[in-house]
């Protein structure tokens, strides 16, 4: 019989906190004592050195990643009538993006290993109003981007990363953000790299779109007063720039603490009932969240509750199925892997700080509820 632990959150931010306290507070006096708290050097330093770990030449903090994600779009020519390809297993936030700009999401079902963008099912998707694919990194495993590159060239499309949980995952040895005309992450705090409020940002190669991103998010100023076009007020917080720099530093060792529980969690659940996350060949996951299949899922949710581990669910009603999108006409069966993964995925605590012992309990009281303990 393991040994209860204490209660096991879902995610730890305070355990990740104290261990940098003082590295944070030092951060938020800086912005604090220069009262430089709209953008600011704070922003600009952080988005240098995030634009240097992605690999990109630019990076443009943003107040949201689904800020992140609607200036992305625009900026690679997306409007009304338009369609854009992706998937229907996401944070809704990836489909809020699309319509905010007028367009149509198109949805294409995703692979039943990995969760992303099923290559084989895209150029079928295609039509003469497709602009863009906006493939999803979920769970901190890229999409295959090598395929979809290749038909954005041949039909003359966008590519648009949501690396909205991919801090630092590779493809092939590239960094997520890296590999497109656009990426586009969220900083929300329960991700691999989160501020203490909202927050987001664009990376790209591209200095026109860079420009563009730039100009929209502070109101389309030119210059002060002066407003080029339609803009928007999206932008980065000084304190949360300041923090994000700090956290970035510990970034790299935070996601090989979590390689190394997605270990202890495949060590401890190979030979169960589970359905385990696997990592496709040349792919670096980060493992934002560890998701186990069953379908039972509800009732293993309901005993890791009892037995006071936290848990998630990502995510149980998928996007093509969701009300806010009842005019889109889909209906249950029209893309079977991604409602299959929704009626059965569990999020089984996921951080840096997750101990042996608590990955013991958790992995005992599944097995004990599936009858294999």
């Amino acid at each position: 019989m393991e040994t209860r632990p204490d209660s096991i959150p879902f995610v730890d931010l305070q355990a990740q906190y104290a261990a940098i306290r003082e590295e944070v507070h030092t951060a938020i006096q800086d912005v604090l004592e220069h009262c430089t708290f709209a953008s600011g050097p704070a922003v600009a330093a952080f988005e240098a050195a995030f634009a240097r770990y992605c690999g990109v030449r630019h990076c443009i903090g943003v107040n949201s990643g689904t800020s992140a994600l609607h200036l992305a779009l625009i900026a690679c020519g997306v409007g009304p009538g338009d369609e854009v390809l992706t998937v229907p297993m996401t944070f809704v936030a990836t489909a809020w993006a699309i319509s905010y700009v007028g367009a149509r999401p198109v949805f294409v079902d995703i692979d039943p290993t990995t969760y992303t963008m099923d290559v084989a099912q895209v150029e079928r998707a295609i039509t003469p109003r497709t602009r863009a694919l906006l493939p999803v990194h979920l769970y901190g495993q890229m999409a295959d981007l090598s395929p979809l590159r290749a038909l954005c060239d041949q039909y003359g499309l966008a590519l648009i990363e949501d690396a909205a949980q991919a801090h630092g995952a590779e493809y092939h040895g590239t960094r997520a953000g890296g590999l497109s005309q656009v990426g586009c992450f969220s900083f929300y705090p329960g991700k691999n790299l989160g501020a203490y409020g909202e927050g987001g940002a664009i990376t790209t190669n591209d200095d026109t779109i860079a420009a563009r991103v730039r100009l929209l998010r502070d109101h389309a100023q030119s210059e002060k007063y002066r407003h080029e076009e339609v803009g928007f007020n999206y932008r980065m917080d000084g304190l949360q720039g300041a923090i994000l720099e700090v956290k970035l530093r510990h970034l790299d060792a935070w996601n090989a603490a979590r390689c190394h529980a997605a270990a202890r969690y495949e060590m401890l659940l190979d030979e169960t009932a589970l359905a385990l996350p696997r990592e496709a060949k040349g792919r670096r996951s980060v493992w934002h969240v560890y998701v186990v299949r069953h379908p039972q899922r509800d009732r293993l949710q309901q005993a890791l509750t009892a037995a006071g581990i936290g848990s998630g669910l990502h995510y149980p009603i998928p996007v093509h199925l969701q009300p806010a999108y009842a005019h889109l006409g889909h209906c249950p069966g029209d893309f079977p892997v991604a409602e299959r993964v929704a009626g059965e995925c569990l999020s089984l605590p996921m951080y840096a700080e997750l101990r042996e012992d608590q990955q013991a309990y958790i992995a005992h009281t599944l097995k004990q509820t599936l009858g294999e303990a």
